[in-house]
């Protein structure tokens, strides 16, 4: 297991749950990826886009965490917009891709591309919020 996938387990229990894994950190980019699962399906074979959505908010999540101004200690999720333009079937390895597009005081916009090989298969914009100390 990746030191990626170490850090994403340990600050995001549901990444170990669905099995998403840390390819790449760093606050220009950061990737993670999730194998089409059995265990997490729609109709019709295709992962859930629920899954979809996991693996881009825990990439994007990520890289807004990893761009953090001073004194800031955390982030959250406050709006999140995926355009899914296809479905990750069996034998996929969808792949999500974050670069950060505003990174401010109080939000930070990072777009996330989602990916099942050559497939473009969604797009996520999110705005995350800046958290201080109270």
């Amino acid at each position: 297991m990746s030191d990626v996938t170490d850090l994403l387990h340990s600050s995001m229990s549901l990444t170990k749950t669905l099995g998403i894994r840390g390819v790449e950190a760093t606050a220009e980019r950061v990737v993670v990826e999730l194998d089409w699962s059995a265990d997490l399906l729609t109709s019709g074979g295709l992962l859930h886009g629920g899954a979809v959505m996991a693996v881009a908010d825990t990439a994007g999540g990520t890289c807004a965490f990893l761009n953090l101004p001073e004194g800031a200690v955390g982030t959250s999720t406050i709006e999140s917009k995926t355009n899914f333009l296809g479905g990750t079937k069996e034998g996929d390895t969808l792949r999500a891709t974050a670069v950060p597009l505003h990174v401010g005081g109080s939000t930070i916009v990072v777009e996330t591309e989602l990916r099942a090989g050559d497939r473009l298969v969604g797009k996520t914009i999110q705005t995350q919020s800046v958290l201080r100390p109270r």
